[in-house]
């Protein structure tokens, strides 16, 4: 008897209404709830991480061009000194190709206002693809609270049937349907949150991204419409311009 009274009193209650059994009540509803946020969670987190990459990509390659780009003779050379895929390259080139394209047209065009539209049509395209992704941010954003929000109403519409057929309102007859509807809420916003994160901060970091590219821009088209008379200084000379001469030497 006392062994029986042992063996009971160490047995644990098994719980019934943990998150694989409240899936489980939910049936087709809920998991499809389940597999449409599962998606839009890893989906999410593709775009981040795939989107940071090219970010950093483009920020390290505006520390190099700021380093050696200026430092060369024309802008052939400083390109040449640039990688072959840096947007700053190809900001570059497209400005050479509209220069030289200028001579070609039939119909006058003022020359800086068709290098202009060149090259802000070729920082257009950079900063386009730097955008891919970030509207599926915003409508994992907006749209997956809603989508645990009819799993929430699914929970509750089933919980209030039990009751119905119960006629009367038991913890142990509501207490699945009520904990899948608060799963499906919680799955929701769990989705949402990181997605809106990461869509602000990505906009904030493209954002920077496109001001520098804008002022790069703006130095290569002052240095075209200057024929190099107007030219940034570059980092390493202007600190060497920066530091004062030594004292001569007294006889």
């Amino acid at each position: 008897m006392l062994i029986e009274i042992l063996a009971a009193g160490s047995t644990a209650p098994q719980n019934a209404f943990g998150f694989w059994e409240a899936m489980q009540q939910g049936g087709v509803i809920a998991w499809s709830v389940l597999a449409i946020l599962t998606i839009m969670s890893v989906s999410s987190f593709y775009i981040l991480f795939s989107k940071l990459f090219e970010q950093n990509k483009v920020m390290k390659q505006g520390q190099a061009m700021r380093s050696s780009f200026w430092r060369a003779a024309t802008l052939k050379e400083g390109a040449a000194k640039l990688d072959k895929n840096s947007a700053y390259r190809q900001i570059v080139d497209d400005a050479i190709k509209a220069d030289s394209d200028h001579a070609k047209l039939t119909d006058p065009v003022e020359a800086h206002d068709w290098l202009h539209g060149s090259i802000e049509r070729s920082q257009d395209l950079i900063k386009s693809k730097l955008a891919t992704g970030l509207p599926w941010l915003a409508t994992v954003g907006a749209t997956s609270p809603f989508i645990g929000l009819f799993g929430t109403v699914i929970g509750i519409y089933r919980a209030l049937i039990k009751i119905g057929i119960a006629g009367q309102a038991s913890i142990d007859a509501v207490a699945g349907p009520v904990g899948e509807a608060l799963i499906m809420t919680a799955l929701g916003l769990g989705v949402a949150v990181p997605a809106v994160l990461a869509y602000n901060w990505l906009q904030g970091r493209n954002k920077r991204i496109a001001e520098q590219l804008a002022a790069f821009s703006n130095d290569v088209l002052g240095y075209m419409a200057s024929d190099g008379g107007v030219k940034p200084i570059a980092p390493g000379a202007a600190a060497a311009a920066a530091k004062p001469a030594a004292p001569a030497a007294k006889k």
